[in-house]
C-alpha cells in the first residue's frame, strides 16, 4: 500500500512539473478504467462514458495539487467521477437514478480500496455479464502492479519468464508476486459474489 501510494505521488510531481510523458502515461492507465466505471453507471452510453471519463481526467489534472494520497488515486478520482455522472444526468434532463451497483455499496468499496476461490457453482448466481463486469471491477481496484502482472499472465498468456524480464525482476520475485495477486483478486471478488449470493446488495 505504501509503495503504491508513493508511485501516484510521485507521478502526480512529475505532473506538476509539466513532465507530458506524465500526462501520457497518467491518460493512459486511468482512462479506460474511469470509462468502464461511468460506462455501467450511464445505461451502458459509450458516448456518454467517454464524455464523462475524459471530464473526470480534466478536472482530475486541475485538481492535481489537492491530492494528498489519503486514499488511492483512483478511488479519488471515482468521487470526481460521480458527480461527473450526475452533472451529465442534469444536462441532458435524465433524472433516473443511477443503477444500483455491487461496488457502490460502503461495505463493498472499502474492501475494494484496500484490496491487497471462486468457486465454481457461484458463478451460477449471476448471468455471464455481470461475473465479467465485476471481474473487471475488481481489476481495477487492484495495486498496480498485481494487476500488471495478472493480466500479462492471464490475458495476455505471457510466460512467467517473459514476465520477469518485463518487470525487471527474477523469476522466483515474479512468482511471489503473482502469488499475491491471485489472492488479492480472489479477496476482492470473492467479496463481490458473496455479497450477491447472500442478498447483501440492493
Amino acid at each position: 500500500m505504501f509503495k503504491r501510494v508513493t508511485g501516484e505521488q510521485a507521478l502526480i510531481k512529475r505532473m506538476l512539473k509539466g513532465d507530458q510523458q506524465a500526462f501520457t502515461s497518467f491518460f493512459d492507465e486511468y482512462f479506460p478504467r474511469l470509462y468502464r466505471f461511468a460506462l455501467v453507471r450511464l445505461k451502458n452510453d459509450a458516448r456518454a462514458a467517454e464524455d464523462v471519463a475524459q471530464a473526470t481526467l480534466c478536472t482530475a489534472m486541475d485538481r492535481l495539487d489537492t491530492f494528498r494520497g489519503e486514499a488511492a488515486i483512483f478511488t479519488w478520482m471515482c468521487t470526481i467521477c460521480r458527480y461527473e455522472i450526475s452533472a451529465w444526468y442534469r444536462k441532458n434532463q435524465r433524472y433516473q437514478e443511477s443503477p444500483s451497483l455491487a461496488e457502490d455499496q460502503d461495505d463493498l468499496r472499502a474492501v475494494l480500496e484496500s484490496l491487497t476461490s471462486l468457486d465454481a457453482d457461484q458463478t451460477e448466481i449471476m448471468e455471464r455479464k455481470e461475473v465479467v463486469r465485476l471481474v473487471h471491477v475488481t481489476l481495477d481496484h487492484l495495486k498496480p502492479n498485481h494487476r500488471k502482472v495478472l493480466m500479462l499472465k492471464y490475458i495476455q498468456d505471457w510466460p512467467v519468464q517473459d514476465i520477469a524480464n518485463e518487470l525487471d525482476l527474477k523469476l522466483k520475485a515474479t512468482e511471489s508476486l503473482l502469488t499475491r495477486a491471485r489472492q488479492a483478486f480472489r479477496d476482492g471478488f470473492q467479496t463481490l459474489v458473496t455479497q450477491l449470493n447472500t442478498g447483501g446488495l440492493t
